[in-house]
This record gives structure tokens, C-alpha cells and sequence, in this order.
């Protein structure tokens, strides 16, 4: 009788020659990857081989600030501890005035991206998610502005009536570089219908990143992982989002996000722990063959998850981010930003050699008797990683 651990070595050896010739995987493989009986190790080794050859020995990071402009939000998503209603006495709205001043100290510590998202309030017609661009790119034109999900586009074509390449193409006049990958979180229906049933569908998300990259905008790629979805559903998921890389080559980086229950509608879960978070950016490399990067967003992960993660097919640290509200209000209890120092170390101390990127992935050139002062070089080639 063959035992189930020969079994699970037999199968992975098959996976292990697929990846070694770069043939691709399957649903069927992605499944057996989650299982728990697969030694995470090994599949942690598999998806190491794959960021090797597609980033050498590299980890990026970047120096960024978040802005979050409004809590206010029409949606109740359920895992969602950031919004608040329109009278609730945690509301807020920025004024201009906030917004520049976001701006320029973004500029004075050196930051290349500022990344906006925020809640969708209901009394602000569309010019108002518009004009902030503007403001912000009249202000500060050296900042790359990453903003506004695909499920806040969704809701700028509720409010105009008008297609989501009119609505793009006015936004990149206003000063918008690229889109964050954010409101992904799981396609599959059976999923999304009880997390966030009246946000923007996955046939609606992917359109909208279609457009995009059909505009020339690259954009970033989530999934929300470690709630009441299971294994069929990320790697559901995950296909998905290669299928649409196959089509347009616009995503750059693809995010995992891990859940944190604490102050959501599901805080009787328990979050994800390191072991599921390595094997989620494990499988996830090993899937998403097409997509460039994958980020080890240290905010949601903890620094110490964040940094195994760099031997774990992920193959970048995200940066300083500044002011991130959203995950900290659901209970990360990571720092609120941290330094370019700090960044580095942990970095090398994962055995990376760590590379300041601009928010498409070109190495950021830094004037050395003006740290403030920048410019970017060519994108970094396979060639040069290796």
C-alpha cells in the first residue's frame, strides 16, 4: 500500500519538474499546494527558484506615503474596520489645505508615490476624487499619484454615468500615474457575496484593470486572504488574475493581503499566521507566472513575517508608508511607517540586496549632497538581477 506521504512526495516531485522546466501549474496543482500535508518548505524552495530567476538576488522597496482622504463610505463591507458612516463621530473629510500639506511632506522626506484610496462618500460628485489628483499633481508634480481602486472607478461610473475609459482618460489629465490593486479582494461569488455583496463584482474589477492597462497604466493586483474563503477559492482567484495578465501584460505587482479581523463584522475569526502567510505568497509566486512582483506588505504581515517572506517567492518590501490608516484601524500592530534604514537591514538581513524603486520599477537615483533630490533609471532587467 502506498502511503499518503509517498503520495504528497510523488506529486510534488511532478510539481517540482514543471517548475524547474517552467512549464506552468494548474488549478489542480494550486490546490495541492494549500494542503496543509505539503511541506511548506518545500513549496516555500519552489517559489524561491521562481523569484530568483525572475529578480536575481534583488528585494525592492520604495519611500511612499498613504492618504486616505475620507473615511466616509456608502459600502459596509463586513471585514472592513476603516469606514464610518456620514454622522458618525469618527467621519472625517480632508480639506485642500490637509491634502497639500500631505503633499509636500511626502516631497520633503523623499517620497516618489503617494497611494490614495479612501471611502466612497456619497455627497462627493465625481470632480471631487478628480480635483484631488489635480491638486495634489499641481502641487507636487514629481510625486507618482497610485490612485483609486478599481472599486472606487466603479463608483466614479455610477456617479457620472460615463465609461470607465472616460473616466480614466480624464484622470490621467488630472496627474494619475497608476492604480492600486486594492477591493480584489476574493472573485469567486460564493465568497464576495457575503463579504462585500454590493462593491464592484469580479467581472467588473478585471474590466476595469483591462481598460487601464489598455490606456497604458500599469496597476497593482490583490487578493484579501484568511477570512471564510477556502483553498478553491484563492486559487480560483489567482487564475483569474493570469488570465488577465495573459491578455493585457498591465499588472506589476501582485499584493496578498492578509486579514485582520479586529473591529470588522468578522472579528470572531482568528487572522491568518505566519505559516498560512508564507504558504498564500508561496503559492501565490508560483501561480501568477506572468506577474513581474510580489510584495511582502509588511503593514499586514509584521515585519518578521514580511521578512521570511523574501524566501518565499516574494520579492518586494513594499516602503516607508507613511500614514496608513486602514489596516492599522483593524488591528495591525505594526509601526506606522518605518525608516529607509530600517528597510535596508531587514532586507540584507534576509539575504536580498535591497534596490529603492519609483512606483514602476525603475531604480530611484538619489543626489547624493541632497537626499531629497532623485531620478530614475532604466527598469532593471532580469539580466541585471541574476
Amino acid at each position: 500500500m502506498v502511503s499518503v506521504q509517498s503520495e504528497v512526495e510523488a506529486r510534488l516531485n511532478e510539481i517540482r519538474s514543471k517548475v524547474e522546466s517552467g512549464e506552468r501549474l494548474d488549478r489542480e496543482d494550486g490546490l495541492f499546494l494549500f494542503r496543509e500535508d505539503v511541506p511548506l518548505h518545500e513549496v516555500g524552495e519552489l517559489a524561491d527558484l521562481v523569484r530568483r530567476r525572475k529578480n536575481g538576488h534583488f528585494a525592492y522597496y520604495n519611500i511612499n506615503t498613504h492618504l486616505n482622504p475620507t473615511n466616509v463610505c456608502v459600502y459596509r463591507c463586513i471585514f472592513c474596520a476603516f469606514r464610518a458612516d456620514l454622522r458618525d463621530e469618527r467621519a472625517y473629510v480632508m480639506s485642500d489645505d490637509q491634502i497639500r500639506a500631505r503633499a509636500q511632506e511626502a516631497v520633503d522626506h523623499g517620497c516618489t508615490e503617494i497611494h490614495i484610496v479612501g471611502g466612497l462618500h456619497h455627497q462627493k460628485p465625481f470632480e471631487w476624487y478628480r480635483d484631488l489628483i489635480a491638486l495634489i499633481h499641481e502641487a507636487q508634480p514629481t510625486l507618482h499619484i497610485k490612485g483609486w481602486t478599481a472599486v472606487e472607478i466603479n463608483w466614479f461610473e455610477f456617479l457620472t454615468k460615463r465609461s470607465v475609459e472616460e473616466i480614466l482618460r480624464e484622470l490621467i489629465d488630472a496627474g494619475l500615474g497608476s492604480l492600486p490593486g486594492g477591493g480584489a479582494e476574493i472573485f469567486h461569488p460564493e465568497v464576495r457575496s457575503r463579504i462585500c455583496e454590493h462593491k464592484a463584482d469580479a467581472g467588473k474589477w478585471l474590466d476595469i484593470h483591462r481598460t487601464a492597462h489598455g490606456l497604458g497604466l500599469r496597476t497593482n493586483c490583490t487578493m484579501l486572504y484568511g477570512h471564510i474563503e477556502t483553498a478553491y477559492h484563492r486559487v480560483d482567484h489567482l487564475l483569474r488574475l493570469r488570465e488577465l495578465q495573459d491578455e493585457t501584460g498591465g499588472f506589476q505587482t501582485f499584493v496578498p493581503l492578509a486579514f485582520h479581523p479586529e473591529n470588522t463584522g468578522l472579528s470572531h475569526l482568528r487572522k491568518p499566521n505566519a505559516i498560512e502567510d508564507l504558504r498564500v505568497i508561496a503559492v501565490s509566486r508560483l501561480l501568477l507566472d506572468n506577474i513581474p512582483h510580489v510584495k511582502a506588505y509588511w503593514v499586514m504581515l509584521g515585519i518578521g513575517t514580511a521578512q521570511a517572506a523574501l524566501a518565499y517567492g516574494a520579492d518586494d518590501f513594499d516602503g516607508t508608508v507613511r500614514h496608513e490608516l486602514i489596516y492599522h484601524d483593524a488591528g495591525a500592530t505594526t509601526p506606522q511607517q518605518l525608516t529607509v534604514e530600517e528597510i535596508q537591514r531587514l532586507i540584507r538581513e534576509a539575504g536580498c540586496e535591497p534596490v529603492e524603486r519609483d512606483t514602476l520599477y525603475r531604480r530611484v537615483l538619489r543626489d547624493p549632497t541632497c537626499w531629497q533630490r532623485w531620478e530614475v533609471g532604466a527598469p532593471i532587467a532580469a539580466a541585471e538581477a541574476g
